[in-house]
């Protein structure tokens, strides 16, 4: 009876949340009609405009929409879901789950999620200063005199989107959905519209199209698959919104509202073009009739905002995930809702991409010009992806060898072609998301090989918890009532702070915990299984509370979960004992980590949150004792 009521309860609140999925996960390829398809004529390797090469190129569109999004990502990516969790970490996460230790196999495939990931935060900056440039950019149509005003514009409505992000994805969500919801459905309008006066443009879907524009064309056919690719671009943060959304509110609307929106949109452009050369500058509102401009201006201008949400929203997720899986420092990050764990908000990244993109736009100035650094990182990505997958096929769905080879191969010839074809525009833009992708890699890897080699020196000052209990016991210091919580990042010997704390106080709590909080390659753990508390005997315990990567570990919350009759847990007369490290980087001829590295570490190890924040400890309840460590 429950589980019906449950399942009532959902099927009632599905069209909300794809009414939310339309806001949240759709607008950024949702706006690619915008300049996509005019992209394709007018970039340096624009074929001819001709009827053969329209239906080629419409063709290519079409095909790759339906095998690279409602395939590949609808029907099989979005099954390797993390408990609820989507992206590429997420992914990442799940294949190395139960991988030897240092194995060289789960060693690429780490270093295959940690690239991808730091290619999206490079898309993440692009997407919103292409899409929002390329609406603002229909000002210049309606009346050349806007023409000075393109830039800053463009820069004002980011403003406006990145500061709305503190609202959260539930309330971006209600507000952006009937927006987008609007404009696919005047997307399609226009484009059955416009295919009404040329209806053999339909022809296109007839995949012949595609091979006969590559047989004439040769490498400039080829060239032109890097800006069909901006067609679907928002493939890979679909993905990553799904923790935000689910996976069956994203397909219903891509396969009953998007996905036929856009078709009709594409194959309306190609008509129109087959009518008009002249149109091609200014191809996507050339399509709308004149007393609809200025509105259709406006519309696009909402709708290229919202297109931002999804890499946006990703972004989020992934930084969340970065922060519990050890890549990224501690920072805060903000739950949006108290009904969805996915929703997320984290201020530093939000900021940090908003000045990414602003930087990109006075860089760049035009749409046209950002579409050639557009594509580059999110083709790699999906490359990624695909293998991933294959692991994913073979270790979670137990699928065979030969058709986890069959599909891997399958979609590896189109995403080999699609990265081939923009790896070309590296001279000519493509170098800043690489360029973005290789600092923020850097980075994880060093934050992660800095946090195992000062885990590694701390161990080196610790003793066994033996032999400290069995001087304890020799010594009879001072027990004071209450209980303290010393927090250690191993599970063995005795933390630094209580060595420090017992040395120089001579006195000991009536109990102590000895806490370690793990983060395990899962998005969330039950309750049942939060808590694991050893008895080491006189007073002492030994605490691991696991937590899992979409989650904001909530220290007291989980000692409040542990047996009373065990642990007398009260705040008010529990004190929480961290470590201060002070990191001493000096020249060793033995280390892991460059000197250059140590340093980074050192100084993103000094400005990190505290850790008190970070897991919800009292500040009035908490002492922090100072420790030096030489790097």
């Amino acid at each position: 009876m429950h589980n019906d009521a449950t399942t009532s309860n959902e099927a009632r609140r599905l069209p909300g949340y794809v009414l939310a999925a339309l806001g949240i996960v759709f607008g950024d390829i949702g706006t690619s009609p915008l300049y996509a398809f005019r992209e394709c004529f007018l970039g340096i390797h624009g074929p001819q405009v001709n009827t053969a090469n329209i239906l080629g190129v419409l063709s290519i569109i079409i095909w790759a929409l339906l095998l690279v999004i409602s395939l590949k990502y609808l029907v099989f990516v979005l099954r390797a879901d993390n408990r609820g969790e989507g992206g590429i970490l997420a992914l990442m996460a799940l294949v190395v789950r139960g991988e030897k230790e240092n194995s060289r196999r789960k060693s690429a495939m780490i270093l295959l999620g940690l690239f991808g990931a730091a290619l999206l935060y490079g898309d993440s900056m692009i997407t919103p200063a292409i899409s929002v440039l390329s609406a603002v950019e229909g000002l210049r149509k309606a009346a050349p005199v806007f023409d000075p005003f393109v830039v800053p514009i463009a820069i004002a409505i980011l403003l406006g989107l990145f500061s709305y992000q503190y609202q959260g994805t539930a309330r971006i969500g209600k507000l952006f959905g009937p927006v987008v919801l609007v404009w696919f459905v005047v997307l399609s309008i226009i484009g059955i519209r416009s295919i009404i006066h040329e209806p053999s443009v339909l022809r296109a879907f007839n995949p012949m199209y595609a091979f006969q524009f590559f047989a004439t064309n040769g490498w400039h056919g080829f060239a032109v698959m890097g800006t069909v690719f901006l067609v679907v671009t928002g493939g890979e943060a679909l993905y990553a919104d799904m923790g935000h959304i689910g996976r069956y509110p994203i397909r219903i609307g891509w396969f009953f509202l998007v996905l036929p929106a856009l078709l009709l949109n594409y194959l309306g452009q190609g008509a129109l073009l087959m009518r008009s050369s002249e149109s091609l500058p200014d191809l996507f509102f050339a399509m709308v009739p004149s007393w609809a401009l200025y509105p259709m201006i406006f519309l696009a201008m909402v709708a290229t905002i919202i297109a931002s949400q999804a890499v946006l929203s990703g972004a989020f997720s992934l930084t969340q995930q970065a922060v519990q899986l050890g890549y990224l420092p501690r920072m805060t990050i903000v739950h949006t809702s108290e009904d969805e764990f996915g929703q997320v908000y984290v201020p530093l990244t939000n900021w940090a991409l908003f000045i990414g993109a602003v930087g990109l736009i006075l860089a760049f100035q035009a749409s046209g010009g950002l579409a050639h650094a557009y594509g580059v990182a999110v083709t790699t990505t999906m490359l990624i992806t695909t293998i991933l997958m294959y692991f994913a096929a073979i270790k979670l769905w137990k699928w065979s060898l030969p058709a986890a080879v069959i599909m891997t191969i399958g979609f590896l010839v189109v995403d080999v072609s699609f990265f081939g074809a923009n790896i070309v525009k590296v001279f000519s833009g493509g170098w800043i998301p690489l360029l973005i992708a290789g600092v923020v890699y850097i980075f994880l890897v060093t934050w992660k090989t800095g946090r195992s080699l000062l885990l590694t020196r701390v161990r080196q000052h610790s003793i066994s918890v033996k032999a400290f209990i069995d001087e304890v016991e020799n010594t009879k210091p001072t027990r004071i009532p209450g209980l303290a919580v010393f927090m250690t990042g191993h599970g063995t010997g005795v933390p630094v702070t209580l060595i420090h704390n017992y040395k120089h106080n001579k006195i000991l709590h009536e109990q102590l915990i000895l806490l370690t909080v793990q983060t395990v390659e899962q998005p969330r753990v039950p309750k049942s299984e939060r808590t694991k508390l050893e008895n080491l005997g006189s007073g002492f315990f030994r605490a691991t509370f696991r937590f899992g990567f979409s989650e904001n570990p909530d220290v007291p919350a989980a000692l409040h979960g542990v047996d009373n009759n065990i642990i007398d847990f009260k705040v008010a007369t529990t004190t929480f004992f961290l470590g201060r490290e002070t990191l001493i980087v000096g020249p060793r001829r033995k280390s892991r980590m460059w000197l250059w590295q140590r340093k980074l570490f050192a100084f993103a190890s000094r400005t990190s949150p505290d850790a008190s924040r970070f897991f919800k400890i009292p500040p009035n309840r908490t002492i922090e004792i100072g420790v030096q460590i030489q790097m």
